[in-house]
């Protein structure tokens, strides 16, 4: 199980790593460079916005779904019948309530208009995500890899002619940017769609009302963490552009020094892709979830703590590469929302395993303190500080949240955490910490001394046995021979 879960992981974070880093540090990065940082910053908050209500659009079935599909394999073709219905009729709710939302939030016409594509794009996600959780509980990590950029890798194509064109760049807009990822996701979910029609044979699709109720209700608790890790992950921006009279100007800030931490967050997603139903099989079977856990947590350590040094020694170099204005508000950000990926890493561990146990109960007392902090914080402080109090907000609240999981988790399943482990962790902070401030003054290229920073981490992390040589040799071993 190990050995399985460790070569889809490393399939799966290649494939996205070329294709989103791409998606995130050039196409989406080259649009708001393309576009003045209020007009993105509208655009990024109404995006923010379509998805403080996803909770509707998916009302849980998507974890359940996958929950359940993984455990037990011949339900897919019964309940694939039943929940495609169920998922368009929640469409239509969702739709009612964004747009009723947004009257009440006195948007103004270019807005609605924008928000009427968005909630098509949010749509086709949810969709797109659904389908996508029935291939991932299959076990098909592979197939599902290969889905999770298809999407992205078209609106690339389709972004690089509208940006690099001449003709099309200077008459490029917000509402092409987001035709583009419309259409692209369509095709994505054509393609999902059939892929799971294989794997079920012809379906009739069946207007279950009474199944419906059920799994509204089982889903439920499910829906409910989705919307209270919506608002403290999403809110940031929302409250920013509606709180600020700046046309956007704090938002588009923000979306500028989120970027990099959004592009590191992708990693940290893709292991929950994986560990989620692999964590549902081993509680079912009643195995261990302990090595697992332990082989996630070191992998997620060392990425996300090198990220932090990275973007603390190189961030101003960095954002200047990316940004050709508001580089140094940008740099602010970034400079507090990097901590972010720390806490945000843990919590798709922690986070997957309590759900995969149907811990929902704990999980949703957790996610609603991140709420409420969330938006206290900001109501405090985006008034004096604009873009980097909220930074300070998204910081508190992961944290908080990151934390608390964890000590669910170590208390359900006894995991073991040892002073010996946990000494190893702080020489390895020591270790990188000090290698990055020797390498940044020894190298005058900072993207060389960047670049050897980065494989220091592995070296310190090696040397301090958070990694195994012999671990490593072990499962490449067995890789060959099968």
């Amino acid at each position: 199980m190990k050995k399985f879960f460790v070569t889809n992981l490393i399939f799966m974070l290649t494939l996205n790593i070329l294709i989103k880093s791409f998606w995130i540090l050039g196409i989406d990065r080259g649009v708001q460079n393309a576009l003045q940082a209020g007009q993105y910053g509208v655009y990024f908050a109404l995006l923010n916005f379509t998805y403080l209500f996803n909770i509707v659009l998916d009302f849980g079935i998507t974890s359940f779904n996958n929950r359940t599909i993984a455990q037990n394999s011949v339900l897919l073709k019964k309940y694939f019948a039943k929940i495609l219905p169920l998922k368009l009729l929640l469409a239509g709710v969702y739709t009612v309530i964004l747009f009723t939302a947004a009257a009440i939030g006195n948007y103004d016409a270019y807005s609605m208009h924008l928000l009427r594509w968005l909630c098509i794009l949010q749509i086709m996600t949810s969709l797109m995500t659904y389908l996508r959780s029935n291939i991932s509980a299959l076990m098909l990590f592979k197939t599902d890899s290969i889905l999770s950029v298809m999407d992205k890798s078209l609106t690339i194509i389709s972004c690089s002619f509208l940006l690099w064109c001449p003709y099309f760049r200077q008459r490029f807009t917000v509402d092409m940017f987001v035709y583009a990822q419309v259409l692209s996701l369509a095709l994505t979910a054509l393609t999902a769609l059939i892929i799971c029609l294989v794997k079920t044979g012809f379906v009739r699709l069946d207007w279950d009302t009474k199944f419906m109720r059920a799994v509204l209700r089982y889903g439920f608790p499910y829906a409910l963490l989705t919307l209270l890790m919506s608002f403290y992950n999403r809110m940031d921006s929302v409250m920013l552009e509606r709180m600020l009279d700046d046309n956007g100007l704090a938002s588009g800030i923000y979306a500028a020094g989120f970027r990099l931490v959004d592009s590191a967050n992708m990693i940290a997603y893709l292991f929950s892709v994986i560990l989620l139903p692999l964590f549902a099989k081993m509680i079912k079977e009643k195995k261990d979830v302990g090595e697992i856990v332990r082989i996630s947590f070191n992998m997620l350590l060392l990425i996300s703590t090198g990220f932090v040094c990275i973007c603390l020694a190189y961030g101003k170099q960095l954002i200047e590469l990316m940004y050709n204005k508001y580089t140094e508000q940008s740099l602010d950000v970034l400079n507090i929302l990097c901590f972010c990926f720390i806490p945000v890493s843990m919590t798709y561990i922690f986070g997957s395993l309590l759900t995969a146990n149907g811990s929902l109960k704990k999980l949703n007392t957790v996610a609603a303190c991140g709420m409420v902090l969330n938006i206290a914080v900001n109501l405090i402080l985006i008034p004096h500080f604009a873009q980097t109090g909220s930074a300070v907000a998204s910081l508190c609240s992961q944290s908080v949240t990151a934390v608390l999981q964890i000590a669910i988790a170590v208390s359900i399943f006894r995991l073991n955490i040892s002073y010996k482990y946990v000494l190893k962790i702080i020489f390895y902070l020591a270790g990188i910490t000090v290698t990055t401030l020797v390498l940044r003054t020894v190298l005058s290229n900072w993207i060389i001394a960047a670049a050897v920073s980065l494989v220091s981490y592995v070296a310190v992390a090696f040397l301090c046995r958070i990694f195994s040589v012999k671990e490593i040799v072990n499962l490449v071993k067995q890789n060959y021979e099968q």
